[in-house]
């Protein structure tokens, strides 16, 4: 890995623009957050309808996923907490059912 520590302007040269790259970083992982809530709902929806044998719930719970992380893809300020939701139903599913 390249040595920073003596480099001038904090690792940045004067023709990268550190503002873009910090923006493209944490765009990266906003939706990483999002995908890993999303696929932890996938996983929550086959225990639905596996254990519980609730096949159109976890049908149900996989599509309310995918639109729930699309909702927070494109709603920064909703974020992952869209399908964290969708999560929580879920996890509800597995254990009332």
């Amino acid at each position: 890995m390249a040595d920073t520590k003596h480099a001038p302007h904090g690792g940045y040269s004067p023709d990268m623009d550190s503002r873009a790259h910090e923006a493209t970083y944490h765009g990266f992982v906003q939706f990483a957050e999002i995908a890993t809530a999303v696929v932890i709902c996938h996983v929550l929806a086959l225990a639905v309808g596996g254990i519980k044998h609730a096949w159109l719930t976890a049908i149900f719970g996989v599509i309310l996923s995918l639109a729930a992380g699309a909702v927070g893809a494109m709603a920064p300020s909703v974020g992952v907490r869209a399908p964290a939701a969708v999560g929580v139903l879920l996890l509800l599913a597995l254990i009332l059912y």
